[in-house]
């Protein structure tokens, strides 16, 4: 057997290695330790809550204000170069009617199916039901690999939020309605994740990301994020 015989097979086995190795340290993936989900909430969602008098609220870390619901990232992983992953949540949301309360917590959004979609712990006056796929996720159109901003933040704007079939069901069940139909328009997110590493951090651990900023407005940086892009 000749030295090409015996070197070849190992070359290219070590190409393989190699190519495999670069494809994935190409776009690592990105590990969101802290920011905001924001959701400016749809003319007719505010409308259709009104009028058939359910009242939406927040719940522990999260805050609804100003028509913008908005929920802490506490973690999850995203493929740079698929976009495909999970970005965990706390905090969350509440829907009172009369003498009934869901509380919808703990989203996850959740990139890894066929579709995009959040899904979250549903409670109806204290009894746990499950976790449930809550709103479908039209994402804007990504250039992949997705790239983080400087500071190591991953900024996507312009999602699409509506409501799932298993959703409005529930809805529907709980609150003895017949208004709520898949596709139902919630609003427009923003998602503003910091990665870990990144200084920015300190913005969102050491204090409130929703404290008044320099000039007294009570806005955090995610919702000037989001009105600048309506």
């Amino acid at each position: 057997m000749s030295l090409r015989e015996i070197f070849y097979p190992a070359g290219a086995v070590l190409a393989a290695i190699l190519l495999i190795t670069t494809s994935l340290t190409a776009a690592p993936g990105f590990l969101p330790v802290t920011g905001r989900t924001s959701v400016v909430l749809s003319s007719d969602f505010l409308t259709a809550a009104s009028a058939l008098g359910i009242a939406p609220g927040a719940i522990t870390e999260g805050s609804v204000r100003s028509g913008i619901a908005s929920f802490p990232i506490t973690g999850g992983v995203i493929d740079l170069a698929s976009a495909k992953g999970e970005i965990n949540h706390s905090g969350g949301l509440s829907l009172t009617r009369g003498g009934t309360q869901v509380q919808l917590l703990s989203f996850n959004i959740d990139t890894t199916g066929a579709a995009a979609v959040l899904t979250g712990l549903v409670v109806v006056n204290g009894n746990v039901l499950g976790r449930v796929p809550l709103f479908n996720l039209g994402l804007p159109a990504l250039a992949l690999p997705l790239r983080p901003e400087p500071g190591n933040v991953l900024f996507i704007p312009g999602v699409r939020v509506t409501l799932t079939a298993e959703a409005a069901g529930a809805l529907n069940t709980v609150f003895n309605l017949n208004a709520f139909v898949q596709g139902f328009n919630i609003g427009t997110a923003s998602v503003y994740a910091v990665g870990e590493g990144s200084r920015q951090r300190r913005f969102f651990g050491e204090r409130s990301i929703s404290d008044p900023d320099s000039s007294g407005n009570d806005q955090d940086e995610n919702e000037r994020g989001i009105r600048r892009d309506q």
